[in-house]
């Protein structure tokens, strides 16, 4: 991978923030400002939890095996969206009154969906460091980092139960998730179909 892309790639995640905090200095964040701030870094979750997810199918496709060296940074930006889209809620919208938002968690299930969400992407970010990697070995971590999948899964249906009448785009996320889903699925079954085949074959005695 060219020295220049990350760099590159860094600023245009960038890009959706510097896009909305313009959009703040200039007044045009409508009549509801922080309705604005939520549904925007709220897709940027989404997206950036797509796009993490797409990664390794791109890779095995194209046979462009640079791109596994953007997955963490894509991973992490989900994160980091998704911070401020906890943090839009949290204080722009609740002011820090624990007690309200204690009560919407229990009560609206979509806020109960996207706290879930967040969540479970909170361990995939702790654990997003090569040192982790080492230390946790190859199959736990990985095992760990399915949970992006659950997280992803989560964030649809907290858009969904969030829009409920105008469902086109959540479920545009939904089908995105969906095929990334059964793409996963699949390559689960060929790869443990490929060693019983191999065992068959060697215990099949050759014919005289």
């Amino acid at each position: 991978m060219p020295r220049w892309l990350k760099p590159v790639v860094f600023l245009a995640c960038l890009a959706p923030l510097a896009w909305l905090v313009w959009r703040g200095f200039h007044a045009q964040l409508g009549a509801n400002p922080i309705e604005t701030i939520t549904h925007s870094t709220g897709d940027c979750t989404l997206t950036f939890l797509l796009i993490t997810l797409s990664v390794t199918p791109l890779r095995r496709i194209s046979r462009q095996y640079w791109l596994i060296g953007l997955r963490r940074m894509f991973g992490l930006f989900a994160f980091f969206y998704g911070t401020l889209h906890l943090m839009t809620y949290v204080w722009l919208d609740k002011f820090f009154d624990v007690h309200e938002m204690l009560a919407d968690i229990a009560k609206r299930r979509f806020i109960t969906a996207g706290m879930t969400a967040y969540f479970l992407m909170i361990p995939l970010a702790l654990t997003s460091t090569k040192w982790s990697i080492r230390k946790l070995g190859g199959k736990r971590w990985q095992a760990l980092h399915r949970l992006i999948y659950f997280s992803a899964t989560a964030g649809v249906i907290h858009y969904i139960w969030l829009v409920k009448a105008d469902l086109k785009k959540p479920l545009e996320y939904a089908a995105v998730l969906a095929v990334l889903i059964v793409y996963r699925m699949i390559g689960w079954l060929v790869s443990r179909a490929a060693p019983s085949k191999a065992t068959s074959a060697k215990a099949t005695p050759l014919s005289s």
